[in-house]
């Protein structure tokens, strides 16, 4: 999937990253649409925005290991959802992310 061109009005601070969810078909191979109330929640995102990384005890910055245009996976409930500029994102820490999805 190419990086997105998507905007975002927000810098995230120290270990933080806006993403935009990628939501699942609502419609299975078969053909039966799935309601809102029994489709599990989305697990993956493409990465809009990082912070600058988190300060270590000696007050030098570590640098995040993802990118802006990353397709990543997070766990189910972690991160805050965020309406900017009528878009849902995610900002969540970075140790929330479980990994970066090669493609």
């Amino acid at each position: 999937m190419p990086a997105t061109e998507t905007k975002v009005n927000i810098q995230p601070l120290d270990d933080r990253v806006v993403l935009e969810v990628l939501t699942d078909n609502e419609q299975t191979a078969g053909g039966i649409y799935i309601p809102d109330t029994a489709r599990e929640k989305p697990q993956q995102g493409i990465i809009l925005a990082v912070g600058p990384g988190r300060l270590n005890d000696n007050g030098n910055r570590i640098a995040l290991q993802v990118k802006v245009g990353d397709k990543v996976l997070f766990g189910k409930y972690s991160g805050t959802d965020v309406k900017l500029s009528g878009k849902e994102v995610k900002i969540l820490s970075e140790k929330d992310i479980l990994g970066v999805v090669a493609e």
